[in-house]
Parts: structure tokens; C-alpha cells; sequence
């Protein structure tokens, strides 16, 4: 089914609104147009309808507007956007689907609305040489190697049954019961890690107090700063029993437990590799910061800027990741706009060097990347790339390899000193 027969040119559009990244396009209908478009539509479905009382394509158009007018009508609307679309769309780069706004309708009016799309931006990229980054990679210190060794002692270590109070660090189990509500009833016993902040800073206060098997009865406050706007500062009436406090019991430094971590000739394996981690680790961050600091460099002297439209765009995707409530929208996009700034001038820039210098990522790119992933695991290529499709990351790895292209080209040609 098709309305193409008609003029093109019947179709009135205009760009209501324009910015680097986005265009909204007003379009008009012309009732001419219009029903044509619906009467085409009717044709259409006269020739397949079924209905009884009449064979397969003779059935009148009166019978057919009556029984699918809707249809009808929501059909030809569908069409008219497509043509529309592919008039507006012309010598542009959209980066997203087009959104349709407005949409009016009445009979012996024309039919109009909006069409708002965004853009990919073209970037005039001046000055991509002659810049100096510093890079920043403090070493791996004796200290930090025991601490990530201590992290791996606490995974590893059982709870077990602690005596005395509770201190930080503790797992405490307690039942607590608002007495603020009418019928308060006792609830379930709870779990939470002193310190860890699960709990409120005044509970946690009391509970320290408390021996297993003790009850305390009065107010706790809830903080300043409380993930809750309306109870912040504000008081609750409770009774806390606590029940049980376990703490960790770290396994002792042996080559034993290096041994049960994996791999692990004895501890002093262990350690070995845990400071080659912290140092693979340490590089990937000074690389990581180097690629920051000349984007930075790049965007200040070609003075790139974000578009409205597109910052919109990551700030509402970044809200909905993080599942924000709609009462938290305004509030969240003013913390974390310099963020999703910053992420958006980023990926600017980096299309902009791809296209320039033709360095997209390229199926032979991403073949020999699933290979190289494939040897490390042992696996199949085909299984990685099927894991990885059915996982949604494919794009993800695809956009790697062009980074990957695009900063080697860049930082080729500019000059990186170690602080």
C-alpha cells in the first residue's frame, strides 16, 4: 500500500527549530492530500477485507470505511509520516529514530504535526596535533599490595560467633519495630554489617551499645543528608533487640591459603601476582586519564561544544540506567550534567577523528578482536560472538575497536610526558 503516486511536493515542510545536533519539522497536509491518502487506503483494504455477505474484493467502500475506519484512518496516518519523514530526511544523519509530536487531525483540516529527530553534529576538527598530555601512574607500594591481600583474607573468611558488643565491622542480626505506627507488630529479624552503611548512624550507635539478647526503646533521627528528602531530620520511635553479633575470622597469611585462591605456589606467588594486577590495573588508569586530558585538549582549542539536544539525550539515558524517579529528574540532571557533558563531547570527538580519518572499526577489525578474545579464553570464536550478541555488548566491542584506532592516530601525533 503506497500513496507515492502523488506529488511529492504536496507535503509542506519547514524546520521549526535547529541546533547542531537536532532538527523539528513542521509538517502540513493538505486535505487534498489527506483523503487521497485515506481513500487509497480504502482501496487497499476493499481488495482484502473479509466480510460476510460479500466475496474477497468486492466489497463496497461504504461497508469498508463503516466496518474499518479506524484501521483505516491510523493506516493512512502511518503513511503519510513515513513519506513525510523521507522527504525531511534528506542529506541528514540521524542518530536516533524520529519522534512525532503534535499530531492533529479533523476532518475537512489538514493533517499536521512535528517531526523532531536528532542529529550527528559536523565538527570542524582544525587542530588534532601539537599537544602535550601528562601522564600519572604512581607506583604500587608494598601497602596497597597488603590491603588487596586482606580483601581477598575477608572474602574468604566465615562469620562466626562474636563475644562482647557489636563493633564496626561487626554482622549483627536485631529486630527492630517502629513503635510511631498504630498496631505495630514485631517484624522479622534483620542483617547488616556495622559501618557499612545499610543502617542509620543512630541505630547503629545503640546496637553497639546493646548485649545479645538486650532491648533498647527510644528515638533514632535520620540524617541531613538522607537518600529520602522527607525524612531527613526527622525522628522515628523504635524498639531494637539485638539477637546475635558474628565477626570475621580472617585465615591466617600462609601458603596454604595462597594456595586456595587458585594458581598459587605459596604466598610469595601470590603476592607477585596480586602487584602485577594492582599495576596492569594502575597503567589501564594512567592510559585512561592520558585519553581524558587530550580529549580535553582537543575540545578547548577547536571550541567544541555539546549541543543542547544531544546532552538531553545522555542525561535522560543516564537517569533511566540508574533508575531515577521522575520527582528526582531536575535535581539529578543539575549533579550530573558536567558528567554527561563530557561524555557526550567525547564521543563528538572521537566520530569526528573516525570520519575524518577513516578509522572506523571494520568486520576484519572486529573479527581478529573476537579471535584475540577467543585465544585467551580457550573458547570458539563463534561462541564468543554468539555470548557476546546475546549478552547486547557486540555494539559495545565494535565502539571499542574504533576508540582504540582513534586514540592511537591522535596520540601518534601529539606527545605524552610521564609526570
Amino acid at each position: 500500500m503506497s500513496t507515492e503516486t502523488a506529488a511529492a511536493s504536496d507535503i509542506q515542510i519547514t524546520v521549526a527549530h535547529s541546533d547542531a545536533a537536532s532538527r523539528v519539522f513542521a509538517v502540513t497536509i493538505p486535505v487534498e492530500r489527506w483523503r487521497a491518502a485515506e481513500a487509497e487506503t480504502v482501496r487497499y483494504y476493499s481488495k482484502r477485507a473479509k466480510v460476510p455477505g460479500f466475496r474477497q474484493g468486492k466489497v463496497p467502500e461504504p461497508v469498508v470505511r463503516k466496518r474499518f475506519g479506524d484501521a483505516i484512518r491510523q493506516a493512512a496516518i502511518e503513511e503519510l509520516l513515513r513519506e513525510s519523514w523521507q522527504q525531511a530526511s534528506k542529506d541528514l544523519h540521524p542518530i536516533s529514530d524520529p519522534q512525532v509530536r503534535n499530531l492533529k487531525f479533523a476532518d475537512g483540516a489538514p493533517l499536521t504535526f512535528e517531526i523532531q529527530v536528532d542529529i550527528r553534529p559536523e565538527l570542524d576538527l582544525a587542530r588534532l596535533e601539537g599537544f602535550t598530555i601528562e601522564r600519572r601512574q604512581p607506583p604500587v607500594n608494598d601497602e596497597m599490595v597488603e590491603a588487596q591481600i586482606n580483601d581477598l583474607r575477608e572474602h574468604k573468611a566465615p562469620w562466626v560467633p562474636a563475644e562482647g558488643r557489636a563493633k564496626p565491622g561487626d554482622l549483627v542480626q536485631a529486630t527492630i519495630v517502629n513503635l510511631d505506627q498504630p498496631d505495630a507488630e514485631q517484624n522479622d529479624p534483620v542483617k547488616f554489617v556495622v559501618g557499612q552503611g545499610r543502617a542509620l548512624p543512630d541505630l547503629e550507635t545503640h546496637v553497639m551499645e546493646l548485649d545479645p539478647g538486650q532491648t533498647w526503646e527510644g528515638a533514632i533521627r535520620f540524617p541531613d543528608d538522607h537518600a529520602d528528602e522527607a525524612k531527613r531530620g526527622t525522628s522515628r520511635t523504635v524498639k531494637v533487640t539485638l539477637h546475635e553479633v558474628k565477626r570475621m575470622e580472617l585465615p591466617e597469611l600462609t601458603d596454604e591459603f595462597a594456595r586456595s585462591l587458585g594458581d598459587f605456589a605459596d604466598l610469595a606467588t601470590l603476592r607477585a601476582a596480586v602487584r602485577s594486577d594492582l599495576e596492569a590495573e594502575a597503567k589501564r588508569h594512567a592510559d585512561s586519564e592520558v585519553r581524558a586530558r587530550l580529549i580535553d585538549q582537543i575540545a578547548a582549542a577547536n571550541n567544541i561544544s555539546v549541543p543542547p539536544s544531544l546532552l538531553h539525550r545522555a542525561l535522560h539515558a543516564y537517569a533511566q540506567s540508574y533508575g531515577v524517579p521522575d520527582d528526582r529528574h531536575q535535581a539529578f540532571e543539575a549533579e550530573f550534567q558536567p558528567i554527561a557533558e563530557a561524555g557526550v563531547r567525547r564521543e563528538l570527538i572521537i566520530d569526528a577523528v573516525a570520519t575524518k580519518a577513516g578509522l572506523a572499526g571494520t568486520a576484519q577489525d572486529l573479527n581478529q578482536r573476537l579471535a584475540d578474545i577467543a585465544a585467551r579464553r580457550n573458547e570458539a570464536p563463534g561462541a564468543v560472538r554468539a555470548a557476546l550478541e546475546k549478552a547486547g555488548r557486540l555494539r559495545e566491542l565494535e565502539r571499542g575497536i574504533t576508540e582504540d584506532k582513534v586514540f592511537t592516530y591522535l596520540l601518534e601525533r601529539n606527545t605524552v610526558q610521564d609526570a
